[in-house]
């Protein structure tokens, strides 16, 4: 039986079915564990809430394969899988997985490499290290490590074949020196530019530097005034 993202609602209601009817059912992958961003999660959740249980079979499983041969930390990571489609969205999930400390997991499909790397460099910067992994426990076994900016440059010509899973190594815990108000108004520039309201790029700077609310919003007064004049018209 298939079951897949486009029908999945309706055939858990006839799985669930057979289930109370004493039948045994196994959800079955052609790659990676079910229910880690593919198909099952719903499915899971709706056999837990009736009561019925759940079983687990451990198998070959992408991020923590990928994870445990990378030579990134593994004390901690964060496990983001797919990205969201939209532009803005998926830029602000990579400014909040840049300022973390721990291990960032991302599953990225073949043809968004080059995309995912250029924003990853931009966001995360062109020395964060990172792994490219794919066709893990399979012949054509692949890991290749070493700096976003390196891969966006290697990558910017080879498209490799396969689901890929990149690894991001996370931030230094170290206490950086405050930013200056260049490097704080180019911030504010660039999340207006692609799209944020002059007070959500506030919002979002202060979240990502160590610089004060009330200095970065004095900045923006002073730079970006007119527009902000604007905002409180318009509301």
């Amino acid at each position: 039986m298939s079951y897949h993202k486009f029908n999945e609602s309706h055939r858990e209601q006839l799985v669930l079915r057979r289930l109370k009817q004493g039948e045994i059912v196994a959800l079955i992958s052609d790659a990676g564990t079910p229910g880690i961003s593919d198909p099952g999660m719903e499915l899971a959740k709706l056999c837990v809430s009736e009561n019925v249980p759940v079983v687990p079979i451990p198998g070959p499983c992408a991020l923590v394969s990928a994870l445990s041969a990378s030579g990134l930390s593994t004390d901690e990571f964060t496990f983001v899988g797919f990205l969201p489609k939209h532009s803005g969205s998926r830029r602000k999930r990579l400014m909040a997985s840049a300022e973390q400390t721990a291990t960032q997991i991302f599953y990225v499909p073949p043809h968004k490499l080059s995309q995912f790397l250029e924003e990853g460099s931009s966001i995360f910067g062109d020395t964060r290290k990172c792994v490219i992994a794919r066709e893990m426990t399979k012949f054509h076994e692949e890991f290749w490590r070493g700096s976003l900016g390196e891969a966006n440059h290697v990558f910017s010509t080879r498209l490799p074949k396969g689901e890929l899973t990149i690894l991001i190594e996370g931030q230094a815990n170290s206490k950086a020196e405050p930013p200056s108000d260049t490097e704080l108004e180019n911030e504010l520039r660039e999340l207006i530019e692609n799209g944020e309201s002059l007070s959500t790029a506030v919002k979002l700077v202060t979240g990502r530097t160590s610089a004060s609310r009330k200095t970065i919003y004095s900045l923006a007064l002073r730079k970006f005034g007119k527009q902000l004049e604007v905002e409180d018209d318009s509301s």
